[in-house]
């Protein structure tokens, strides 16, 4: 590395960073990503697993933002519907909220502005006779059904960043870039791996999706002063047993305004989130407080004729998300639109800084990342990813079914639970990963629920899995059912893979 030149360094393991590195590399660019930690292991693995246009950031005008996260729903749908797929959400009408007549308003606007196709139209539901009304409480009588899309957000990462290696990136965790400089019209890079090591690499420009620590690499590693600033804000999420039948979720109005989600989560769970919470620590401290978990219970209990506790929680998660500061007053108002920090003078090298963003949009953003240094990498190419597959969604004809179907066919020994979960986690590359394997032997140690040696090999040797962490709740979900001896049992089965 230190002897070559590469166009184009990406400092950041999220979602912005890897979908960064797979557009460049696809335009004919040199890559380099380096991430200081696992891929997705910050706010990338901690969000409400959507894809979604924001139904309530019309209330603060942003239809510009709305309109193209709407369009990228229908994007990722067809890059990756293994991964990605509709949910219908039951919004309950709460009169003290919103008067009904802007909820429809707003639910017809999310219907009409994206250029809607494979997502169905919003209808309404009566909760005093429909099903989706018998475990909400009485006093609820009305309800609107919409969709958006549920994606497993830190698989999203990983594939972006498979596919950017299988185009020619590198792609190094674990390791963290401690000093740039220019130099002759150079970025000289110093990064440092997790054993210690460092090594030098020059780059003709660099980019910056630190995420939380966008503001850090800027000042401290580049040395470029900015007068942008990032806004961390808290969102937590609880994990119970699932209490409804059906496959749909429900959206919340909160008291404060904001909308809480309530989803289906693997097979029987139920996933509920999010918090917005000001936060003032250490990105790498984030984790849920009582009063969280107490504001999500309190919603649910008024809502619906449950009554959950704390001793009802199996599991949670809390992340940052890095906001772009816009003075907004409240958290919750904070955009989720992104903005750009540009230093591109002419005769130096250049270095673009991402503020905010969403995953939703991650697409869109790596792409105007990309055009600001387009006069500095006359040899780039055009954008492509609009039409292109992640791994593993390259469906013949784009038919998950009929491909799922044929797998399941070709591999009958494979019990249900595990061909499902096979087929939504890798897709084509679930033949890949199993192989010549021809019984449940042949997938080596049992770690319990559907995980077994080979994928965690597969892991390992092509997404760059190397701790339980990895590969237990951000390459998978298997964590969340995990007993402790189980976890225990992985981690002595890693100790001998090196």
């Amino acid at each position: 590395m230190s002897n070559s030149v590469v166009d184009l360094l990406v400092i950041g393991g999220g979602i912005n960073g890897t979908g960064i590195a797979r557009d460049a590399v696809g335009r004919g660019l040199s890559v380099v990503l380096a991430e200081k930690d696992d891929l997705a292991q910050g706010t990338s693995s901690r969000a409400t697993k959507y894809i979604h246009g924001g139904l309530r950031y019309l209330e603060y005008y942003e239809f510009r933002l709305v309109r193209e996260a709407l369009k990228e729903r229908e994007v990722i749908l067809r890059a990756a519907s293994h991964l990605a797929s509709p949910l219908r959400l039951v919004l309950v009408h709460s009169p003290e909220q919103r008067p009904r007549w802007l909820v429809r308003l707003g639910l017809f606007l999310y219907d009409h502005l994206g250029g809607r196709k494979r997502i169905p139209a919003t209808y309404s539901i009566r909760l005093d006779r429909d099903p989706e009304g018998d475990v909400v409480k009485d006093q609820y009588r009305h309800a609107f059904a919409y969709h958006d899309v549920w994606c497993d957000d830190a698989r999203l990462v990983v594939l972006n960043a498979v596919d950017a290696a299988r185009r020619g990136a590198e792609i190094l965790t674990h390791t963290k870039v401690t000093s740039a400089r220019r130099e002759d019209g150079l970025w000289i890079a110093t990064l440092e791996q997790d054993d210690g090591t460092t090594k030098t690499l020059k780059a003709r420009a660099l980019m910056n999706a630190g995420g939380p620590w966008v503001e850090t690499v800027l000042g401290n590693v580049a040395g470029v002063n900015s007068d942008k600033r990032v806004r961390l804000v808290k969102g937590s999420h609880i994990i119970t047993k699932r209490w409804w039948k059906g496959d749909h979720g429900y959206a919340l109005q909160a008291p404060d305004d904001r909308l809480i989600f309530v989803n289906p989560y693997l097979d029987d769970l139920a996933a509920i989130g999010t918090t917005d919470i000001p936060f003032d620590g250490r990105a790498e401290d984030v984790a849920i407080s009582p009063e969280e978990t107490n504001y999500l219970l309190n919603i649910l209990n008024g809502y619906f004729k449950v009554n959950l506790t704390s001793d009802d929680v199996i599991w949670d998660y809390s992340g940052v998300r890095p906001l772009f500061d816009d003075g907004a007053e409240g958290a919750s108002a904070v955009t989720r639109d992104y903005t750009f920090e540009v230093d591109v003078s002419e005769g130096r090298a250049p270095i673009v800084s991402a503020f905010g963003g969403k995953l939703t949009t991650y697409r869109k953003l790596s792409e105007a990342a990309l055009a600001l240094i387009a006069p500095h990498l006359p040899q780039m190419s055009k954008p492509w990813t609009h039409d292109a597959p992640l791994p593993g969604g390259d469906f013949p004809d784009g038919d998950k079914d009929g491909w799922a179907s044929d797998f399941r066919a070709r591999h009958t020994w494979l019990p249900d639970p595990l061909a499902r979960h096979l087929i939504t986690c890798y897709g084509t590359d679930a033949d890949r990963l199993l192989g010549d394997a021809k019984s449940l032997a042949d997938l080596g140690a049992h770690f319990g629920g559907q995980f077994y040696e080979r994928e965690a090999r597969w892991l390992i040797d092509h997404e760059w899995a190397r701790s339980a962490d990895d590969l237990l709740f951000r390459r998978t979900k298997h964590g969340v059912t995990f007993s402790t001896d189980e976890r225990e049992s992985l981690n002595d089965w890693l100790a001998t893979v090196g």
